[in-house]
């Protein structure tokens, strides 16, 4: 049975915690917490991570409201500390794991941080402890792989001596806290009693519903709903193909589209990109373990992974429309993030897409307001392009002179492929408009 102190040491908050992964979703979640009233030990492998988190400062770059200010309260309220060292764990009550789950070149499911993770901690992890994973796992991953290295580690059993959860995170960047407060959760214990002191301890930090489930629910769900979001995300892109085809704008057809009631098509772009979509859709694919013919998951990531090449495409295409030989070209590419108005990197389309274009086009610079090396002077990096392709709706863009920009490249192309502009707007103008579902 679960230790009954638990649920008294969180209710008067003299619960001990830690959170391992102090990353995009770690480090907003040690943060909370510890706003919370909880003392929160942050557990990362990064040195410099870990300094900078302990003087108060963010190591996250981009536009993430109140993190920082958050971030500077608790550190200097003394109720979050970084450290790299493991020992403290067997003192704390509740364990948050927020660790990378990649998957490899073949879609397998990668836990190296996981299960390292895992080994450290159950070096220390004493009874009546309560580990939690918040990473997206395939389904059955926590039964496979996280319960049996604690136990062999420990020599103690999960859900007896020790007890474990899933509760897979809902967070995007730019939204962090905001997502960590209002986004419901799903609570999957190895017990339902365990899944009931989650909620418990999360209603702390979410103001929306707390579901207690059993842990395979809780994996399904997370690896389920952004399976759902890949492939709707993809059907959208495959309509604005169509609509270039068809001379149409997908734009328009999908406004249409979603006035009929109970139809909500996603919005066509330049693929997908962050940690999640990208490979959650093989995590949940890995669990069907060869039983289950997939044939929708793989053809919507196959949609979305060769939408940068579209891209490019589109972007020669127009090169060649107007007489310029893509190798003698240049190309500025504005957008270098997966997401507007942050920093993450992460399985960047625009990434894909200028690997694709060095092997074409002589000269390719990017800009990016949020990106290091990009954070450049935005018209120095367009000056005398041949085209523009804008890959990521950042606000920076959003007030682009478009006459300034007629007047500053060497040839009036311009490439949108977020649909952020009026077509009529750029060709006012007159700059050449192409865009990504617009015949």
């Amino acid at each position: 049975m679960m230790n009954s102190n638990l649920s008294a040491r969180i209710q008067n908050k003299s619960a001990k915690v830690a959170v391992i992964g102090l990353g995009y979703v770690g480090l907003p979640v040690a943060c909370i917490f510890a706003d919370a009233g909880f003392d929160v030990l942050g557990v990362d492998i990064s040195p410099d991570r870990i300094e900078k988190i302990n003087v108060g400062q963010s190591p996250i770059e981009g536009d993430e409201p109140g993190l920082a200010e958050l971030l500077a309260k608790v550190v200097g309220a003394g109720k979050l500390r970084a450290d790299s060292d493991y020992a403290a764990l067997a003192k704390v009550d509740i364990v948050l794991i927020a660790v990378e789950t990649p998957v490899d070149e073949n879609n397998v499911p990668r836990y190296a941080a996981l299960k390292a993770a895992m080994t450290d901690l159950g070096k220390v992890i004493t009874p009546g402890t309560m580990v939690v994973v918040e990473s997206t796992i395939a389904p059955g991953t926590m039964a496979s792989v996280v319960q049996p290295i604690l136990e062999t580690q420990s020599g103690l059993k999960a859900n007896h001596d020790f007890f474990i959860g899933a509760c897979p995170e809902r967070v995007m960047p730019g939204k962090l806290l905001a997502n960590l407060r209002r986004m419901s959760r799903v609570c999957g214990g190895g017990t339902p009693e365990t899944a009931a002191v989650m909620v418990e301890f999360y209603r702390n930090i979410v103001e929306a519903d707390l579901d207690a489930a059993d842990i395979i629910t809780a994996e399904l769900v997370k690896t389920t709903e952004n399976a759902y979001r890949d492939v709707q995300i993809a059907f959208a892109n495959e309509v604005a193909k169509i609509c270039e085809a068809n001379g149409a704008d997908v734009w328009k057809v999908r406004e249409l589209v979603n006035k009929s009631p109970g139809r909500n098509m996603h919005l066509p772009g330049a693929g997908v990109g962050g940690h999640c979509i990208p490979k959650d859709p093989w995590l949940l694919a890995y669990s069907a373990n060869g039983h289950v013919p997939l044939h929708l998951i793989p053809a919507a990531r196959a949609v979305n992974e060769s939408m940068p090449i579209h891209v490019a495409e589109m972007t020669l295409h127009a090169l060649k429309e107007a007489g310029i030989a893509p190798e003698s070209a240049s190309i500025a590419v504005l957008g270098y993030a997966y997401l507007e108005n942050s920093d993450d990197t992460r399985h960047s389309p625009t990434a894909a897409l200028v690997d694709y274009l060095h092997t074409k086009v002589a000269d390719i610079r990017i800009h990016d307001p949020w990106v290091e090396p990009y954070r450049t002077d935005v018209w120095e990096t367009v000056s005398d392009c041949d085209a523009v392709v804008l890959m990521v709706k950042h606000d920076a863009y959003r007030e682009l002179d478009f006459g300034r920009m007629e007047k500053t490249l060497h040839t009036q192309i311009f490439v949108d492929v977020r649909g952020l502009f009026a077509p009529e707007a750029v060709k006012s103008a007159g700059l050449r408009y192409f865009g990504v579902g617009r015949g």
